[in-house]
């Protein structure tokens, strides 16, 4: 076990899971990371550091005292818009400040001279890099090396948040004006089908962030926000909840019977909607028997999506059937059905 103070002051500690001394200017030691309840193909990854006394600094070094460096399976930054510039390993500054915090503190206690040098490095970062969307936002390599206090705060679902957000980053810093928001891979690669002209950084995996992830992307002034959702997802945004998991809001069908009523006056209509099972029983019942509703959600989304980003931003709804069908499109009123 070893004692590591956080930036905020706290003191955890740490199992160690293997350590060698090297020699006498260095040593390699390695923990298993814990991520928590977070949504996180980390977990469970051995991370290591090798530490090395400087012999011979140069003068940059001498002055900066810790020298931190990536390592095999660490992966080094390729495009602007992330906190890290291009040609930088994939630390970011929370990990950074930690490391030297620490690394001082002991050198201060064992009186040490020189500058040390911590290569951090991550034995199967490769492999699990092809897991993330790291090569999309330009960390190729290896994974990255991501944090804020030191603590994993249980589902705050911090990790994926952080990746929307430096998916919008890198699409802003790369002269997007607009991106293509999606819930998930396959709508996504629908959405790719419907604009093969874009750049892969216009296209932004959003998960159930909604709220999240207008308002993020309005503070990042983009002109247009298109999102291209199967109708489940379409159904929670259209009533404005501001995290769409099931687990998050209820996949409740009430409002949308209500509009069924509005819509086409059909009580047994409405009746079987709210009852219905799953959000694809309810939209094969409305497509049959009252297909003006999926033009009624695909609306509401827009209302719902400025309230969270503002009326500054232009923003566009698709809503695709379960098979990857246009059922409406903002941009062009209710959809054609064409396969995508």
């Amino acid at each position: 076990m070893v004692a590591v103070q956080l930036l905020d002051g706290e003191t955890i500690r740490i199992p160690i899971h293997s350590c060698e001394i090297v020699n006498d200017q260095s040593a390699v030691c390695t923990v298993i990371k814990d991520a928590g309840d977070d949504p996180d193909v980390t977990n469970g990854a051995e991370i290591g550091a090798r530490v090395t006394l400087l012999v011979n600094p140069t003068a940059r070094t001498t002055v900066e005292s810790v020298v931190i460096k990536g390592g095999h399976g660490v992966g080094r930054v390729t495009k602007p818009g992330l906190e890290v510039q291009p040609g930088e390993p994939a630390i970011n500054s929370g990990p950074r400040r930690m490391i030297t915090q620490v690394t001082r503190q002991i050198m201060k206690e064992h009186a040490f001279d020189q500058p040390i040098q911590v290569e951090v490095f991550v034995p199967a970062g490769e492999e699990l890099a092809r897991k993330t969307l790291n090569a999309r936002l330009g960390i190729l390599g290896g994974i990255s090396i991501l944090g804020t206090t030191g603590v994993v705060t249980p589902m705050s679902h911090a990790a994926y948040t952080a990746t929307i957000q430096s998916a919008l980053s890198v699409a802003r810093a790369c002269g997007q004006e607009r991106v293509v928001l999606t819930t998930g891979r396959r709508s996504e690669r629908f959405a790719q089908y419907l604009w093969p002209s874009l750049s892969e950084e216009a296209f932004v995996q959003i998960g159930d962030y909604f709220q999240f992830s207008l308002q993020t992307a309005a503070d990042m002034m983009f002109k247009k926000l298109s999102l291209v959702v199967f109708f489940g997802k379409a159904v929670k945004m259209s009533q404005g909840i501001p995290h769409t998991h099931a687990a998050k809001s209820s996949m409740s069908l009430r409002k949308l019977s209500q509009w069924v009523r509005e819509a086409c006056g059909q009580t047994d209509l409405a009746v079987a909607v709210e009852n219905a099972n799953t959000a694809r029983q309810a939209f094969d019942i409305v497509r049959m028997g009252c297909p003006g509703v999926i033009e009624r959600v695909g609306q509401e989304i827009i209302i719902a999506a400025r309230n969270f980003c503002g009326m500054t931003v232009q923003v566009q709804s698709i809503i695709l059937d379960f098979e990857g069908r246009i059922a409406f499109d903002s941009d062009a009123g209710r959809g054609g059905g064409m396969l995508i």
